[in-house]
């Protein structure tokens, strides 16, 4: 789901839920890298099952990395990529499976916004080109040369779309890599991998979730099993929470622009001042001439899902129920409410953006309206529009308040914009032109240690206090290679002339991308357009509904107008229903789509109950069709000759579905990547009928690029599942391939002989030898596998059944670690904060307790002061941070604690930040006899109740929750309502469970194209064209008054009769998680996200 700015609210309000990853650093022992043993425990302290890879968020990376210079090929991205992925897998360590997930075809829904991007980025490249060009006439024309454009492969990353002969390629590069692994390292040896290709249709991330959902609640599956699932998409956390999986992260890189922990003591990359060790920064080149371009490797992080689902259990509380509360249904519709801040396959409300608290505002209207709503907004993965429509409709009540607002706040930036462009143009805000004599550069003073002055020993000691002309080179860092001959041969000077001349030409190129990125910003920011956008609709003022549809819709009649805005409301309520199966289910249509560039007010959504609603399921396209339907004239390079023809002829038949240049509406936005492409929409129809004309003229490789295929799975020899494999080789050895294609083996979970782990499904042969005992590397420069011991064969999903939208029988919860006190108050909406603090109407008692409270435990003194801001550094850590940075700049030593003093005794100061003191107990062990509620951030061994036992206050001023109280079970039986407090190992014995239709089972015939890559330099693993049965699946006009939707009858699907859960190993009841240790790098002040509450009768008005 791309949800702008939906993981830094999350992160900011339920701050718990981020964990910085620990990454295990490679030994480098006189110049040799000692590889990571990755069959150790996990540094992070948590045994992970499976690590699943959305791998499109490693290949856009890896196209334009920032650790390292941009790559010109094909191979040198997929080194990138390898590297990328033993990074993944250092931190992550799953010990049964390893699934690589590429986007294949998309349904048509996400289409639309392929070709959106994809448009707009052959444009902005085309843009980019042109002011390239009149830079380089420019730089010539004052005679400062440039180095020729370098040819790359990777100019276009439009080729990270399936059907090109990049992706084909990836594949194979995959499949090299993983032969690689299995056979080499050990921490691969007992895991299955497996490989779903561009040619396996669907999503990445929704082909995992196939594979989660279809495993779940089979005989064999472990309901413990712990997920880790990496990619960079927000809607991943949907995903997981749809899951009903309780252990499952999601891993990520953590969001910073590069050079912003670059230190400007040392001037190296990786840290801030406060945390120099004054080390020597390292040349970047042999005269350091890369200067910046090495970047520090991005840190990641965890979110896991567990701590979100703590935090949801208590801001999802339903005041006064009105019958017993279901969490997972709940759970269902927060997931279903997030729908309308935006997704990939609908446009977002034109009411409800995330940066003015939308998301805030539907879960309050949620709460608010629970009792009058009758029952739950979802059941399972179907809507009951009645419901949606008295909630929505409550959300469109605030709007034209919404409206006002932003129109306030807009015409403030935009005033104030002017006032600096002004300023700018009086020369307001220009520097002195003579830089006066007294000013004096301050790397010009010996022995300075900033980054700007010459690189002196680290700590070096005295010297001149003056720096007279004949020593002045020894102290100045020199910019380019001097230029002195003297001693020289005539051959030495040449040398060193050309190498100068090159140094320049490299110089200039670095200041033409600077500049050349200066200018296309500047291009972008409408509040640098010379005329400007006008705002035609004026939300907010009279008639604002009237002219959105005019302008958006081209209605020109009340008429037609009511007309369109119905066919608007159908279309978007069919793709709430669509979404929410997709997300649940899976595809419930391959063709249907949003049909319009605009969503409709929440006001409109009306007469929702009565909507029919029926989807057909459809066949998904040919990855060459698709291709046709998202690419821009400029990427038809990557498509067969007589599919270009169609984009690039004048006289081709759909010509028209390729603009070379269309409207960017800004739809009131400031940046041009924010505006909305005005593209045609994809007759498909026309589409079809002309691929149908040239597909025959294509070659065997571009067919075998066209079709449709399965996973492919891969052991190593000494896995279990290897001897299945082999048997089913053996019994088809005299078949043909297509044959060997269609017979499938049920894997058994429980059978020793194919032990998979638990693991359900089938499997089939791949075309060729399923082991070669020499595998080819397709990468130049990379060695063959002489000595292969990994065997591979097609994977099958098992065949479909029912999803149950809670967690699996037997599974055990993992200590709870949220308490009520981390639970941020209710923020003020958007649309009625007028910016003024509590404080400015409050009692000065109030400011007085609200700045700092004493409170008095058993005699001990401890103080809790106000938190800062989300984002915030609190005084305590700048304090801290000060006091390093003096001792830096001072050279003071520092002892085993990192803490600075002179004369070795410890200071009393916290180390640096993410290396803080334990807390009393911050992991998910199961500690019996412990009582302290861990607070990150919070520094307990400086308070004289620490030892003693004591906790800080965890709640604000009007809750005070008794520190000693253990940690709250909850059980799906009992009422949604504030935990009770129960002994500490309490666990609720059963939970209500519900009847569900069974979903269609959509059957796939394939062509026969699986080839194991180590007989073809150039094969992938194998499949054939699937026949999908269209069927259909209609939506209940009015649902029926239920309080619930799981009757206390329902048995998990081949699962046992027992409804209890049992939990093994521990006889608490709890999973055992390690604490997840800090890095340097985290995101967020783990404390800034909660705030104290507001005085008594605060009014929220304006």
């Amino acid at each position: 789901m791309g949800v702008p700015a939906f993981y830094r609210w999350l992160a900011e309000k339920y701050p718990m839920v981020i964990v910085d990853s620990v990454e295990e650093e490679a030994v480098v022992i006189e110049g040799v890298q000692i590889p990571i043993d990755t069959s150790k425990p996990n540094p992070n302290n948590i045994e992970y099952d499976n690590l699943y890879l959305d791998m499109n968020g490693i290949i856009h990376p890896c196209f334009h990395p920032e650790d390292r210079p941009s790559p010109t090929s094909f191979e040198e991205v997929f080194e990138c990529m390898f590297d990328y992925i033993d990074r993944l897998f250092n931190m992550v360590r799953p010990r049964k499976l390893l699934f690589m997930a590429i986007d294949g075809v998309a349904p048509r829904a996400k289409m639309n916004q392929q070709r959106s991007r994809r448009f707009r980025s052959a444009k902005d490249s085309s843009d980019a080109a042109a002011e390239e060009a009149r830079l380089r006439e420019e730089f010539e024309r004052e005679g400062r040369k440039l180095p020729p454009k370098e040819e790359s492969q990777t100019f276009d990353s439009n080729v990270i779309t399936p059907g090109t002969e990049f992706m084909s390629v990836l594949a194979i590069a995959l499949q090299y890599y993983t032969h690689l692994r299995l056979n080499n390292d050990p921490g691969w040896t007992n895991i299955k991998v497996i490989l779903s290709d561009a040619n396996v249709p669907g999503e990445g991330e929704h082909k995992i979730m196939s594979y989660i959902r279809l495993q779940r609640n089979l005989e064999g599956y472990d309901p413990n099993t712990r997920h880790c699932l990496y990619g960079l998409d927000a809607d991943l956390i949907m995903l997981g929470l749809a899951t009903h999986e309780i252990h499952f992260s999601i891993l990520r890189e953590v969001v910073f622009t590069p050079g912003q922990d670059k230190c400007f003591v040392c001037g190296q990359m990786g840290h801030m001042a406060a945390d120099c060790q004054g080390t020597a920064k390292r040349k970047a080149g042999e005269f350091d001439e890369k200067g910046d371009a090495i970047v520090a490797k991005k840190p990641f992080q965890f979110l896991n899902i567990w701590t979100l689902r703590e935090y949801l259990e208590y801001e999802m509380r339903i005041p006064n129920p009105p019958f017993e509360i279901d969490f997972e249904c709940i759970l269902d519709d927060f997931i279903f409410i997030c729908f309308f801040v935006g997704n990939d396959f609908l446009p977002h409300m034109p009411t409800l953006e995330i940066r003015e608290g939308a998301l805030n505002l539907l879960m309050a209207v949620y709460k608010k309206e629970f009792r009058e709503l009758g029952g739950y907004l979802t059941n399972g993965s179907k809507p009951n529009l009645s419901r949606v429509e008295h909630f929505i409709q409550a959300v469109g009540s605030y709007e034209d308040s919404i409206f006002q607002k932003r129109a306030r706040l807009h015409q403030r930036q935009v005033e104030r914009i002017k006032r600096q462009k002004s300023q700018a143009r009086r020369g307001d805000d220009v520097g002195p032109q003579v830089q006066p004599e007294s000013l004096v550069a301050i790397s010009k003073f010996h022995g300075s240690r900033l980054a700007s002055a010459p690189t002196p020993s680290p700590f070096q000691q005295s010297g001149p206090t003056s720096v007279s002309e004949g020593n002045k080179e020894v102290f100045e860092r020199p910019s380019k290679v001097s230029r002195s001959f003297s001693g020289a041969t005539v051959a030495a000077a040449i040398v060193e002339a050309e190498t100068s001349l090159e140094m320049d030409a490299q110089d200039n190129k670095d200041d033409l991308k600077i500049k050349l990125k200066g200018i296309l910003r500047d291009k972008n920011d409408v509040f640098n357009s010379k005329d400007g956008h006008e705002d035609k609709i004026k939300l907010g003022e009279p008639g604002w509904k009237e002219r959105y549809y005019e302008e958006k819709f081209s209605a020109q009649t009340p008429e037609e107008l009511d007309a369109i805005r119905k066919d608007v409301v159908l279309k978007y309520t069919e793709g709430l229903c669509w979404v929410m199966h997709y997300y649940y289910e899976g595809v419930c249509s391959w063709q249907w789509f949003y049909p319009y560039h605009y969503a409709p007010f929440a006001s409109d959504l009306k007469d929702l109950g009565g909507l029919d609603i029926k989807f057909e399921l459809g066949t998904p396209f040919k990855p060459f069709d698709q291709l046709l339907g998202v690419f821009p004239a400029a990427s038809s390079h990557a498509l067969p000759e007589p599919y270009r023809k169609l984009m690039t002829d004048p006289n081709s038949p759909i010509i028209d579905f390729y603009p070379i240049d269309f409207e960017v509406d800004m739809n009131g936005k400031r940046y041009a990547w924010q505006g909305i492409a005005k593209l045609p929409f994809i007759d498909e129809v026309r589409l079809l009928q002309e691929v149908r004309k040239v597909e025959n003229l294509l070659t065997p490789e571009e067919k075998r690029r066209n079709a449709m295929m399965f996973e492919m799975i891969f052991v190593n020899l000494c896995h279990p599942l290897s001897a299945c494999i082999s048997t089913l080789d053996n019994k088809c050895r005299n078949m043909s391939n297509t044959e060997r294609a269609d017979v499938k083996e049920k894997i058994d979970p429980n059978e020793r002989d194919t032990c998979s782990g638990g693991m359900n499904g089938y499997i089939s042969l791949c075309a060729g030898e399923p082991c070669p005992p020499i595998f080819r590397s397709p990468i130049a420069g990379m060695e063959d596998i002489m000595d292969n011991h990994v065997i591979s064969a097609i994977y099958r999903l098992p065949d479909v059944h029912e999803h149950i939208t809670r967690p699996p029988h037997g599974v055990k919860f993992p200590e709870k670690i949220v308490t009520p006190g981390d639970i941020q108050p209710e923020p003020v909406p958007w649309h009625e904060d007028n910016g003024r603090r509590y404080n400015e109407s409050g009692s000065m008692q109030y400011l007085v307790v609200q700045l700092i409270m004493i409170i008095a435990v058993d005699g001990a003194l401890i103080f809790y002061l106000r938190k800062n801001p989300p984002g915030s550094i609190s005084g305590r850590e700048l304090g801290e941070a000060a006091h390093r940075l003096v001792a830096n700049s001072l050279q003071v030593r520092s002892d085993a604690n990192r803490y600075h003093h002179p004369n070795g005794s410890t200071m009393p100061y916290n180390g640096p930040r993410g290396h803080r003191h334990p807390h009393p107990r911050n992991n998910y062990e199961s500690r019996p006899g412990h009582n302290y509620e861990s607070r990150p951030g919070y520094n307990y061994e400086s308070h004289p109740g620490y030892a003693a036992g004591l906790q800080p206050p965890l709640s604000a001023p009007q809750q005070y929750i008794p520190y000693t109280a253990p940690t709250v079970q909850y059980g799906y039986n009992q009422p949604y309502s504030p935990p009770v407090i129960h002994s500490p190992h309490h666990q609720s014995n059963s939970f209500p469970r519900g009847d569900h239709q069974n979903p269609r089972s959509h059957h796939y015939e394939r062509n026969n194209y699986h080839v194991n890559g180590g007989n073809a330099r150039h094969s992938t693993g194998n499949n054939q064209n699937p026949r999908f049965t269209n069927t259909q699946g209609s939506y209940p006009r009015q649902s029926h008054h239920d309080s619930g939707r799981h009757s206390q009858n329902f048995q998990p699907y081949r699962g046992g009769s027992d409804q209890h859960w049992t939990p093994r190993g521990n006889p608490s009841g709890y999973r055992d998680y390690g604490q997840q240790s800090a890095n340097h790098y985290s995101l967020l002040d783990r404390g800034a996200g909660r705030k104290p509450m507001p005085p008594p009768g605060h009014n929220r008005g304006k």
